[in-house]
């Protein structure tokens, strides 16, 4: 059974999506409708800004949004899903691809939490890294130890976990871990810690607003990132987007419990090709695979 997944920040790059601005006018006109909800012509800067444009969280949200729909609905009688799951705010993409939100109110809430976030990376700064080679138990263990906020916040694949948190006690953290025989421990080029307490204040903001939008029953369960767990009805979906900005990304976990539930092949929807390449480090005998147009 096909199972769609949808990425999140971290797989964009310029001039993305310009094929299906040439080639589709659904594509064209979504990206249009995108330039009139937010004010300013996103599409502009999507196909024709520097990598350092798309980097930033306000725009590199709204970017892989766009995107990603957009292919969910080109594919349209093809797109049968029997599961979907997203990557942080992938999330909010496989929402609108199974009709729990709408396009437009999807934009509007991508908008409203990316720029909750980039205020709250200005309000505590922080910073995300990867640690490879490790068990998750020794991972969460130091960073319980460590004096100072820092804590896991994706469970991307065995032996790919990435923590966040404060300056400082992140910075310990690698230290701790390279001394544990940690492969590597990377800083990854983000602004802030996201998916850690550091973002509360994102999180309200975040609430504030999703409370104001309509949300449907899904066509189908999605696995959510607070849970890793499938999830049928609108209520506990809202609460666990909102959960989701300060918790981690449970994606190792939720990758296996749709293959449990009888998910084998998986078909990532956006840019980039990051979330088959984590499938198949998680599962190595599955499918997975971009959707190609």
């Amino acid at each position: 059974m096909k199972a769609y997944i949808f990425p999140g920040q971290g797989s964009q790059f310029p001039g993305m999506g310009k094929d299906l601005y040439d080639r589709y006018g659904l594509a064209k006109k979504l990206f249009l409708t995108a330039d009139k909800i937010l004010g300013f012509d996103i599409s502009e800067i999507i196909f024709s800004g520097s990598k350092e444009d798309l980097k930033e969280t306000k725009i590199t949200q709204l970017a892989i949004y766009i995107h990603s729909v957009i292919l969910s609905k080109i594919m349209g009688e093809k797109f049968k899903p029997k599961f979907v799951a997203g990557h942080s705010l992938g999330e909010l993409s496989a929402l609108t691809a199974i009709g729990t939100i709408s396009y437009e109110d999807g934009l509007r809430l991508v908008s409203k939490r990316a720029f909750a976030m980039q205020n709250a990376c200005e309000y505590k700064p922080g910073r995300m890294a990867a640690i490879l080679g490790l068990e998750d138990e020794i991972v969460e263990q130091v960073c319980e130890e460590i004096n100072g906020e820092v804590v896991t916040a994706n469970y991307n694949c065995p032996g790919q976990i990435v923590i966040s948190g404060e300056l400082k006690a992140v910075e310990i953290a690698c230290e701790k871990l390279k001394l544990l025989n940690a492969k590597r421990a990377l800083m990854l080029p983000v602004g802030g810690a996201f998916h850690s307490p550091l973002m509360e204040s994102a999180k309200n903001e975040f609430k504030n607003e999703i409370e104001l939008i309509e949300f449907n029953d899904p066509i189908c369960p999605i696995y959510q990132n607070f849970t890793a767990s499938p999830v049928f009805n609108s209520s506990d979906i809202k609460k666990n987007l909102i959960e989701q900005i300060t918790s981690p990304v449970k994606w190792t976990q939720t990758i296996k419990n749709i293959f449990s539930d009888g998910g084998n092949e998986f078909i990532e929807l956006g840019p980039g090709k990051v979330l088959q390449g984590l499938v198949r480090k998680i599962l190595p005998d599955i499918k997975s695979y971009s959707f190609e147009i």
